[in-house]
């Protein structure tokens, strides 16, 4: 899990279809999408990931499904993300099976520690900075955090919460091997731009950071 990572917000999209945000962030750079969906009905969401399903199949882009195992597993997406609420890793990996991408939040050191003893995919540092777009947190991890998770996992690391262009590379920089937008550019004027700058960024973050 590398570059940057596309979380959804329908509502920070304002008068644009979430379809065509999508779809300009992948041109733009992102290299990963995942959908979160908290108040659509089962299939409403069904219906919205084929659609961006479909829009991510020409560039070879996964698709990840926040929260909903059955919603990932009707539409065949390439993973889900859970949190530390949601379906156990363990019960989540047993349905999707060996091949798919599950990635896990970590909000606090313990969630860190026993998250060595599973095959997850990548870990979701979160937040990194406090965000609007999530609130039910412990606390953020700062720079300092994805450092100190960074010396002790060794899982990839994915970035989320507040990160936007000012800060993306100084979490890559930390030890974080992807960067998670939401706000960034979900609600950006020109959110094809906006990727395409973060990938940049991320990109030459990445070449600085000590092996």
């Amino acid at each position: 899990m590398k570059g940057l990572y596309l979380v959804t917000d329908r509502d920070l999209c304002g008068t644009r279809p979430l379809e065509e945000v999508v779809l300009l962030s992948v041109r733009g750079g992102a290299a990963c999408v995942q959908i979160r969906e908290k108040n659509l009905s089962t299939r409403a969401f069904i219906e919205e990931a084929l659609r961006i399903k479909e829009i991510l199949a020409p560039f070879g882009v996964p698709l990840i499904i926040n929260d909903r195992v059955d919603v990932a597993l009707a539409v065949r997406a390439d993973g889900v993300h859970v949190g530390q609420d949601d379906m156990p890793y363990e019960t989540a990996r047993r349905l999707m099976g060996p091949g798919a991408l599950i990635g896990l939040s970590v909000e606090t050191w313990e969630d860190v520690e026993r998250s060595e003893g599973l095959d997850v995919d990548y870990l979701g540092v979160s937040p990194v900075f406090e965000t609007p777009t999530k609130t039910d947190t412990k606390g953020s991890w700062g720079i300092e955090g994805i450092e100190r998770i960074r010396a002790f996992s060794r899982h990839p690391l994915v970035a989320i919460g507040g990160m936007n262009p000012s800060n993306a590379g100084a979490a890559v920089r930390a030890g974080a091997d992807a960067v998670a937008v939401v706000s960034a550019v979900c609600a950006a004027p020109d959110p094809m731009r906006v990727s395409r700058d973060l990938s940049r960024i991320i990109e030459a973050a990445g070449k600085e950071r000590r092996p």
